[in-house]
């Protein structure tokens, strides 16, 4: 390798990570191949399409669509001749909470007949501690792979992904301390990131990723349950209160406060996922992992008690309800998992049947993920007109105001967020 301009990348799966990821790699200067099992997804990408709503991907495809980054229609096209492959394919949990590595061993075998014992093939797929020294360094060895496997953790916000990917605050490698050519491989692709390297044992590499989003999660829970005990008690100002606990010097300015305040619960693709498959990998080697079940088990219950503040300001199962949010965070278009979506069930379930329902992008989504039988809205001001009831669910910006907006109306603060 003699410089950024000689290295390939490959990168396998071309959503929110390894999208950005093959973007990223290729704004720096490396040419890279990107490829996805989806089709559809693969042509959009290709007609320089961003086929999912975030922030600065749509220009840097743009620039490096054609030139540093392309699109192959075929795994091993993609492939053939890579100093370095990266899998960014998903990892969801089964109902035991298990990470399903299906996809990605699939994304391994797809390649397997083309590379060589020089490539390099790095897991960025978010996988239980120990499973690449356990199950996929195993796996590649039985195919005849003799070369080396790394792990490399992402760190991405949805809404951030660019701004987190091409300025990370660190970058964590996962590789064997004897393994010189992963270590080579990577220390040069991350030189021009300008950012701490860290290189690890693989199981610790794995391990951070989930000790990251495990503390998001917590500390999301451990607000909502601090905002039940106010309520509980009464007279509190949530909102006031948690602005001040914010001033904590040991937070302000932490960029972390964001997760220290109380809402409708966690959603999303990572997350709940996340959380789930660490319980389970804790449960599987003998340990009960009381914190996080108990994250995992208040974020479950938080649906059901949100639809019944919603509820108790409605009074009565022939109002109409407004829903104002439907993506599990603003600035995205992911209904994953969504709050949203489990409140609006509980709701049906509860006998409401009048539910109108806004979202300013992710309205076309919800409706083909969930199927709910409600009315979707054109605009905040549609569904404010016709409901009795309003409950703000996602925190779009344009949601502001609606107080003053709309003071005749019934409005539930999910999110403890508007301004009166």
């Amino acid at each position: 390798m003699e410089g950024v301009e000689r290295l390939k990348i490959t990168v396998i799966g071309l959503g929110f990570v390894g999208l950005t990821a093959a973007l990223g790699f290729a704004e720096k200067g490396f040419e890279v191949i990107g490829y996805d099992i989806d089709s559809a997804r693969a042509t959009k990408i290709k007609g320089g399409e961003v086929p999912f709503f975030e922030p600065g991907l749509d220009s840097a495809l743009k620039r490096t669509l054609g030139g540093k980054f392309t699109v192959s229609s075929d795994a091993e096209e993609a492939a053939e001749g890579a100093d370095g492959i990266f899998f960014c394919v998903g990892t969801p949990c089964g109902a035991d909470g298990k990470s399903d590595l299906s996809f990605l061993f699939s994304a391994i075998d797809s390649v397997m007949d083309v590379i060589n014992s020089e490539c390099v093939l790095a897991v960025k797929s978010t996988v239980p501690p120990g499973t690449t020294a356990s199950e996929v360094l195993p796996y590649v060895r039985s195919k005849g792979f003799d070369g080396s496997v790394a792990v490399n953790p992402e760190f991405l916000r949805e809404g951030y992904c660019w701004e987190d990917f091409t300025s990370p605050d660190r970058i964590v490698c996962g590789c064997d301390e004897s393994d010189e050519r992963a270590a080579e491989f990577l220390t040069e692709l991350y030189a021009p990131f300008n950012a701490p390297v860290h290189f690890v044992s693989p199981n610790t590499a794995e391990f951070i990723k989930y000790l990251s989003n495990s503390l998001l999660a917590s500390l999301i829970s451990f607000s909502n349950e601090m905002a039940l005990i106010a309520e509980a008690t009464g007279d509190v100002n949530i909102a006031k209160a948690f602005g001040i606990l914010h001033e904590d010097k040991r937070l302000s300015g932490a960029g972390i406060s964001g997760y220290i305040y109380p809402g409708c619960g966690f959603g999303g693709y990572c997350l709940p996922k996340d959380t789930a498959a660490l319980a389970a990998h804790a449960k599987a080697h003998g340990f009960v992992s009381r914190i996080l079940d108990g994250v995992i088990s208040l974020n479950g219950d938080m649906p059901r008690m949100t639809a019944a503040k919603i509820e108790r300001v409605a009074g009565g199962k022939d109002e109409k309800i407004g829903i104002l949010g439907l993506s599990f965070k603003p600035d995205s278009d992911d209904v994953r998992d969504s709050p949203a979506a489990k409140i609006i069930a509980c709701l049906l379930e509860d006998g409401f049947r009048s539910i109108y329902a806004y979202d300013p992008i992710a309205a076309e989504a919800f409706h083909k993920t969930y199927g709910f039988e409600i009315t979707y809205c054109e605009s905040k001001e549609a569904v404010c007109k016709v409901c009795d009831t309003v409950a703000v669910v996602t925190t779009w910006a344009e949601f502001q105001g609606i107080y003053k907006l709309f003071p005749e109306i019934k409005i539930c603060d999910c999110r403890y967020w508007l301004d009166r």
